[in-house]
């Protein structure tokens, strides 16, 4: 390994296991981003011209949280593997399993801030420039959880710029890693 490397930790994808229950650091980053990004919104509507009530960024948690799970596994299930799920159907609640896409988690929240902000006659894009704003701190918790999930070290270059002596080096059983992954995927190039 260059002096200059980045070892890849090994961290173990599940937090803490008890018994037959295993949390993982998914689990984690997407609660500590929800519960994180709750505060910061409510922090946001408690701020003048207070067009948002803060029970409505209260309430909204609930139909935020429902967005990001039920629209990430909806996603993943159509976007990544629609021909497996079609002959497997009941494996799409198999959330156990992995599988969540980001693209189906930020459709899922817009679909649930367009029905919330209907039903509660809120406005919309006051209601929105609030909620959109937890968007980064999500997506931070989420990337820590990629990275110790061991899915974020990218594939093999030989791109002179890349091979700075700086650089993060992948883990020994990177293969297997990386053909799990591609794997899971129809198309990776």
């Amino acid at each position: 390994m260059p002096l200059l490397a980045i070892p890849f930790p090994a961290i173990d994808p599940v937090a803490i296991s008890l018994g037959p229950v295993a949390i993982r650091w998914y689990a984690l980053a997407y609660i500590v981003g929800l519960l994180i990004g709750w505060r910061d919104c409510l922090f946001l509507a408690g701020r003048p011209p207070h067009l948002v009530r803060l029970q409505d960024v209260d309430d909204f948690l609930v139909w935020a949280t429902l967005g990001v799970v039920l629209g990430g596994r909806i996603g993943y299930v159509l976007f990544y593997k629609p021909g497996y799920y079609a002959f497997n159907p009941l494996e799409a609640l198999y959330v156990w399993h992995g599988g969540m896409s980001f693209h189906g988690g930020a459709l899922g929240v817009t679909i649930a801030i367009l029905w919330f902000t209907r039903t509660r006659k809120i406005p919309l894009f006051a209601f929105s420039d609030i909620i959109t704003e937890a968007i980064p701190i999500g997506l931070f918790f989420g990337r820590i959880a990629n990275f110790i999930n061991g899915e974020l070290f990218g594939r093999p270059t030989l791109v002179l710029y890349c091979r700075a002596p700086w650089r993060s080096a992948a883990p020994r059983d990177r293969h297997r890693v990386v053909s799990r992954r591609l794997r899971s995927r129809p198309h990776v190039g």
